[in-house]
């Protein structure tokens, strides 16, 4: 990490300036980890796809993966810091190409985490329908019915206001011809949500692939319904 506005500590530095360099070093490798999972379950190829997390809320930094790196190669020199503004705080590397995206996501929520893939059946299903059918409750997680954004070129200002569209009242959505973008308050929340997206555009058109059936689907009562109940769910 290169030394500036204080993210790597010098020597006599307070207890403050080094925990935050700490929580940063934290941050920086849950991330590389989380970018390395979306290469072995398939969810990406090579250097696509792109993971961030913002680390001391709104207003905070935020660190995203570097464009054009393979995962396997990153390490803790290699971190990358970004404001909301896009202006680059720390880090040797260019930010993500997509990185308009994600600042479209930390600008207009509380986004602690964004994930993005090119998971293939979501991709798939994204050049099929203008929203992901209500084919299983877990659509309740992301807000409901998974919406389609209209294509436009990767890294582009019109993707990000297109995203923007897709996600209002979502924590989800799929782009069209190119992939997905997952949002959570967590990076642990974040990509369980993509991988849930990805299960279920896998299931939609598993099913709708049978002759002469047509799966059934769910109606928007019994997206609210379990809505509620997974407000619940886990442990407490």
């Amino acid at each position: 990490m290169t030394e500036q506005r204080g993210v790597t500590g010098r020597r006599g530095e307070d207890r403050r300036g080094e925990g935050r360099q700490e929580v940063i070093g934290r941050a920086w490798d849950e991330l590389v980890a989380a970018a390395r999972r979306t290469v072995a379950d398939g969810l990406v190829v090579g250097t696509s796809g792109n993971v961030s997390v913002r680390v001391g809320g709104a207003g905070g930094t935020i660190l995203v993966t570097p464009s054009g790196v393979p995962y396997d190669r990153l390490g803790p020199q290699d971190a990358v810091g970004v404001d909301e503004d896009g202006n680059q705080l720390f880090g040797d590397l260019a930010p993500t190409s997509e990185l308009p995206m994600h600042l479209a996501v930390y600008r207009t929520t509380s986004a602690g985490a964004v994930v993005h893939t090119h998971a293939v059946h979501a991709t798939a299903v994204s050049t099929l329908v203008p929203e992901l059918p209500p084919i299983h409750y877990m659509a309740a997680a992301l807000g409901g019915p998974v919406r389609v954004a209209r294509y436009a070129p990767y890294g582009s200002d019109e993707l990000a206001e297109n995203m923007l569209r897709a996600l209002r009242e979502r924590t989800g959505c799929l782009l069209q011809n190119h992939g997905t973008v997952t949002y959570g308050d967590t990076l642990d929340q974040a990509y369980d949500r993509t991988a849930q997206l990805e299960w279920m555009s896998r299931l939609w058109l598993t099913a709708s692939a049978v002759p002469g059936h047509a799966p059934t689907l769910l109606t928007a009562g019994q997206l609210r319904e379990a809505e509620d109940r997974l407000r619940g769910y886990g442990q407490r």
